[in-house]
């Protein structure tokens, strides 16, 4: 019987616990819809490993749409069109990563990059993936596509120990993310698969091609008024046409 009321007791605040984890985390959810996550794993073992951790969190309207569109462009054409999800890229991925299991090929779009940089840790395995879409799931219903891109360019890697658009803009070309323009957003989005080893500056004949092959990208996307809400431009509305009065 004392066995039995001991594993009751632990169940107990397994359960309890469990409870206030989840209550934090939705808490916390909520709560950077409008905050600045205070700092990430990934910035954490950047700064304890020796790489440094150069930093500046700006709002939306400090960063340039040369520097929103560029990571659209480079990472998630898609973004304004879907849920989170990319399904036919990850299908693509996976088929990609069974042929060539040495060469791994990502499918992500830019809001599991957020939830992965902002509530979890790199690297990869079935539990961490499982926990990545249900943070996606939950910043796509929860926060804006605006924050989720915002955060996207406060939080990711730009540079080795570099991170966000404003460190970057600042690091590689002394001047304010919001000054960005389209050449200099290019390049800083060209590195974002692996900004360790690709350099902004100065920028290596593959960065500089793909720079020049997401500004072309940008260039095709910047009419699409979805696109263009996100990054902060003005929609232009279709006039109406204008009924003629009859005159009798």
């Amino acid at each position: 019987m004392a066995t039995v009321g001991i594993f009751s007791n632990i169940w107990r605040w397994t359960k309890r616990i469990l409870l206030i984890l989840f209550i934090a985390q939705f808490v916390y959810i909520i709560l950077l819809r409008w905050v600045n996550p205070p700092i990430t794993v990934t910035q954490f073992v950047s700064w304890v490993s020796g790489h440094g951790l150069k930093r500046d969190y700006v709002s939306r309207s400090n960063i340039s749409f040369e520097a929103k569109l560029a990571v659209i462009a480079s990472e998630d054409q898609l973004f304004a069109d879907h849920r989170g999800f990319d399904w036919k890229s990850i299908e693509k991925a996976m088929k990609y990563n069974e042929k060539k299991p040495g060469r791994q090929r990502g499918g992500s779009t830019i809001s599991q990059q957020v939830a992965k940089n902002v509530f979890l840790w790199q690297g990869g395995g079935y539990f961490r993936k499982g926990l990545e879409a249900y943070f996606t799931f939950m910043i796509e219903t929860f926060w804006s596509k605006e924050r989720i891109l915002e955060v996207y360019l406060n939080v990711s890697e730009m540079g080795d120990g570099i991170f966000g658009i404003e460190a970057a803009a600042q690091s590689y070309f002394g001047k304010p993310a919001k000054d960005l323009n389209r050449r200099e957003a290019a390049l800083v989005a060209a590195c974002l698969p692996s900004p360790k080893r690709y350099k902004v500056k100065p920028p290596s004949p593959y960065v500089s091609g793909r720079a020049t092959k997401i500004a072309q990208q940008m260039a095709f996307l910047f009419p699409d008024p979805d696109i263009r809400e996100i990054i902060g431009l003005e929609v232009k509305k279709k006039e109406e046409p204008k009924t003629q009065s009859t005159k009798k």
